[in-house]
């Protein structure tokens, strides 16, 4: 990790006037325009955002399926966050960093750009997919999830025709949620905890922010 990079962040202060949860929560509209109010997120150097609950770091968490299963990978030895490193995860994403022009985009705008080159870097989509926010993602019982939030987005592909571009991606396949849940021991926090909601996802219980 490089020690100057700079990453996405709001003060926590802003999510907790938002209201604090635990696990996946759909009342995406409310934390959504919390976030990217204007006056609310910033870049800061990761280095010190790391450790300092006060604020917490803006992730995209990807979910994708298609025919009734779901995108699943193990985090393998050259992860970027090794704290996450053999885990299995349901969830592509990573931080965002200030690439685009925010003044001209918007802080919003510049996320979803900045969430297709997050993909993009780590997996080959050679299929046509719709794109969806379905939820935010808060967990505080460990170090990474205290300083962290992610927003969850839903990618419904047409065909499983998904190969993998970064080699801390292993074990790649489309697994039903009946043998998720056979390894939820095995993934990773926030894993287990969207787990638990995506028989929201495939009954349709799907809510895209209107901003």
């Amino acid at each position: 990790m490089a020690q100057d990079e700079q990453v996405l962040v709001i003060e926590r202060k802003v999510y907790e006037q938002a209201g604090t949860f635990h696990g996946l929560n759909l009342d995406t509209k409310r934390y959504i325009e919390a976030i990217f109010d204007n006056s609310a997120p910033r870049f800061m150097p990761r280095s010190q955002a790391e450790h300092n609950p006060d604020y917490k770091q803006i992730i995209p968490y990807v979910i994708m399926g298609c025919d009734g299963k779901y995108l699943s990978y193990v985090r393998g030895k050259r992860a970027g966050e090794t704290r996450l490193t053999g885990n299995r995860s349901i969830g592509i994403g990573g931080h965002i960093n200030p690439v685009d022009d925010v003044s001209l985009l918007g802080f919003f705008e510049s996320y979803l750009n900045a969430v297709d080159r997050e993909v993009n870097e780590e997996i080959y989509l050679n299929t046509e997919h719709s794109d969806s926010i379905i939820g935010l993602l808060n967990d505080e019982t460990n170090e990474v999830g205290r300083v962290h939030l992610g927003i969850v987005h839903f990618r419904q592909l047409k065909q499983p025709s998904v190969t993998k571009r970064e080699q801390m991606i292993t074990q790649m396949d489309f697994l039903t949620l009946e043998q998720l849940r056979a390894e939820a021991q095995n993934m990773e926090t926030w894993s287990q905890l969207c787990l638990e909601g995506l028989e929201n996802i495939e009954s349709g219980k799907i809510c895209i922010p209107d901003l």
